[in-house]
């Protein structure tokens, strides 16, 4: 067999070797992974190189040698979940950079990080001033957690006692002009309601890079044309102004009739309603 052709039929291999023992070692990003991945990655790749090139070395046992070097971070991953002392000597613990507003030296120079590296930390987080840090940890991965002190703090809706509807879960159920059936289906919908929805919306599936459905039933679409203004949903907008119309109309009927007893009547449904529409308006704001 021809050497280019060997090299070929070893590359192929190995791919779908690599990828279904990656696969079995779980899902972790770059930037949470340890020294030992660190190096375990380093090695393996290297090996994937040599297995490629080198013909002379038998395939059979070089897999083998490449296998063990992924099949060890796997066990590493076991033991650590099973004991934190292990973990901690594979992984490494948070470090405290700053405390109480204070920057400590010492921990800053035993993680060998400069003062222009934490600043750097800092301002990934959008921290420009170390004064205005209330705690700062450098984790194991190398990136540094901050918590602002709680004067620069941004408010949220809960400090200002907003109201917020919960967030629902979201389905796509249209995906590069295709019908998604199964989670249409987890919403209890199908492709006929579907498609009425999207004719209120003057559009055709075909014409949806990507349609979204929560679980209020609201649906949100992206055409591929990007220069046609995408309908936005109007059910719930649509369905406050109303409430809020019908509201304004009871307020006008108490003005204007002179009897009492109706205009106490128009009062007490205006109030219900008000009340009504303050405890929903975070829900139907569009």
């Amino acid at each position: 067999m021809p050497e280019w052709l060997q090299m070929i039929l070893r590359s192929i291999a190995l791919i779908f070797i690599l990828f279904a023992l990656i696969k079995l070692l779980g899902k972790k990003r770059s930037n949470q992974l340890s020294i030992f991945d660190y190096i375990t990655a380093f090695v393996v790749s290297s090996m994937g190189a040599v297995i490629v090139l080198d013909n002379t070395l038998p395939f059979l046992q070089s897999l083998l040698a490449l296998s063990i070097w992924l099949i060890i971070p796997f066990i590493v991953d076991f033991i650590s979940l099973k004991s934190k002392r292990f973990r901690n000597f594979i992984q490494g613990k948070s470090t405290v950079i700053i405390k109480e507003g204070k920057i400590l030296e010492d921990n800053l120079k035993k993680e060998r990080l400069s003062t222009d590296d934490l600043l750097y930390h800092l301002r990934e987080n959008n921290v420009f001033k170390a004064a205005d840090v209330e705690f700062a940890l450098l984790e194991p991965t190398g990136k540094m957690t901050v918590m602002p002190k709680s004067e620069q703090q941004p408010l949220t809706r809960s400090d200002l006692n907003i109201n917020t509807a919960p967030q629902s879960e979201i389905h796509t159920v249209i995906m590069d002009g295709e019908i998604l059936l199964e989670p249409l289906a987890e919403q209890g919908k199908n492709p006929a309601w579907l498609k009425d929805e999207l004719e209120k919306l003057n559009v055709t599936k075909e014409n949806v890079f990507l349609a979204q459905l929560d679980d209020d039933a609201q649906l949100t679409i992206d055409l591929y044309d990007d220069n046609i203004q995408t309908p936005s949903p109007s059910e719930k907008p649509l369905l406050l102004a109303t409430m809020k119309k019908a509201q304004a109309d009871l307020e006008l009927f108490s003005l204007e009739t002179d009897n009492e007893q109706s205009k106490a009547l128009y009062e007490k449904n205006q109030a219900k309603l008000k009340e009504i529409i303050e405890k929903l308006s975070p829900y139907l704001q569009g």
